[in-house]
């Protein structure tokens, strides 16, 4: 069941980018939307890993940062490791 949500979410994140992608493609007028909807389905999917990967280096970062501070206030800023 939880599989099947994902798959729906999947499939609804690229066709929205491809949505999207068409629109802002036609705006051109020059061409077809076929190109834009692919690029904009590419995006989507791209995204979908990149997000991710970006907020948890985030809050990996700002975990080691707060325990970083944490080992400071314990044993002094002067501590010998």
């Amino acid at each position: 069941m939880i599989s099947e949500l994902f798959e729906e979410a999947d499939v609804g994140a690229t066709t929205i980018g491809a949505l999207i992608g068409a629109g802002i493609d036609s705006m051109s007028g020059d061409d077809g939307v076929a190109d834009g909807a692919m690029i904009g389905a590419i995006t989507a999917n791209v995204l979908k890993v990149a997000i991710p990967l970006a907020v948890t280096y985030a809050v990996g970062w700002a975990v080691l940062r707060g325990a970083t501070e944490l080992k400071a206030k314990v044993f002094g800023e002067g501590a010998a490791a």
